[in-house]
C-alpha cells in the first residue's frame, strides 16, 4: 500500500510553522518529501501575497461564526481549541469536525473567528479560529475532540509511518515504548480516580 498523499497534505497543513520547520526533510521518503516541499512553497507564496487569503468555504464558516450570537454560558467558558489558519490547511473542515463531534456528544460549543496580525508583517492579517465550551465540560470536551477528531488522523499518520519502515525498525516501534507517556497518563488518571472513590468510600 502506497503513501496517502492527501493525508500527508492535511497533516503538514495542520502543523504550525515551527513544527513544520522541525521536520527533517532528508529523513522523508520521496513522496513525503514532495508533499512537504509543496506545503513549504505554499506558505512562502502566501507570505509574499501570491495566494488568496481564504477559500470560499472557509469564508462561509468565518461569516457564520462571526454572526452567531454568543451563548449565555460564554462568561464562564473554556477555550479548547485555537488555530491560525493556513491556506490549504483545511481549517474550515477541522472546525466543522470539532463542532460535529462536540454536538454529537451533547456538549454545547461556540465558534469564534477573528483577525490577527502577522508578527513579521503587521499589515497582513490571518484568521484565528477559537472553540469554546462551558467551563465545567472542559476536560470532557477536549477528550471528545481528541478521540473523534485528532485520533483518527493520528492513526492514519502512524499507519503510513509504519508501512515505510524496515522490519527491524518496525520491531523497535512497540506502542507502549514509543507512546510511554500516553500509557502512563492513562494509568495515573485511572489511579487518582479510583483513589478518590476509595477516599469517599464510594467503592
Amino acid at each position: 500500500m502506497g503513501i496517502d498523499t492527501e493525508q500527508l497534505r492535511r497533516h503538514y497543513g495542520s502543523l504550525s510553522d515551527d513544527a513544520l520547520a522541525a521536520i527533517k526533510r532528508e529523513d522523508l521518503v520521496d513522496v513525503a518529501r514532495d508533499v512537504y516541499d509543496e506545503e513549504v512553497d505554499l506558505r512562502e507564496r502566501t507570505r509574499a501575497g501570491l495566494v488568496d487569503d481564504l477559500p470560499d468555504e472557509e469564508e462561509e464558516v468565518y461569516d457564520l461564526a462571526r454572526e452567531n450570537e454568543k451563548p449565555n454560558w460564554i462568561a464562564d467558558a473554556a477555550q479548547i481549541f485555537t488555530e491560525v489558519e493556513n491556506p490549504g490547511a483545511g481549517s474550515a473542515q477541522r472546525i466543522d469536525d470539532i463542532r460535529s463531534a462536540l454536538e454529537a456528544a451533547g456538549i454545547p460549543c461556540f465558534v469564534e473567528a477573528c483577525e490577527v496580525e502577522e508578527e513579521a508583517s503587521p499589515a497582513w492579517t490571518r484568521k484565528e479560529w477559537r472553540v469554546f465550551v462551558p467551563g465545567n465540560l472542559n476536560q470532557r470536551a477536549m477528550s471528545t475532540m481528541e478521540r473523534d477528531v485528532d485520533n483518527p488522523s493520528l492513526e492514519e499518520t502512524w499507519r503510513v509511518h509504519l508501512e515505510n519502515l524496515s522490519d527491524s525498525d518496525l520491531r523497535a516501534m512497540e506502542p507502549k515504548t514509543v507512546y510511554c507517556g500516553l500509557y502512563d497518563r492513562i494509568e495515573r488518571i485511572e489511579r487518582v480516580y479510583q483513589n478518590e472513590l476509595a477516599r469517599r468510600r464510594l467503592k
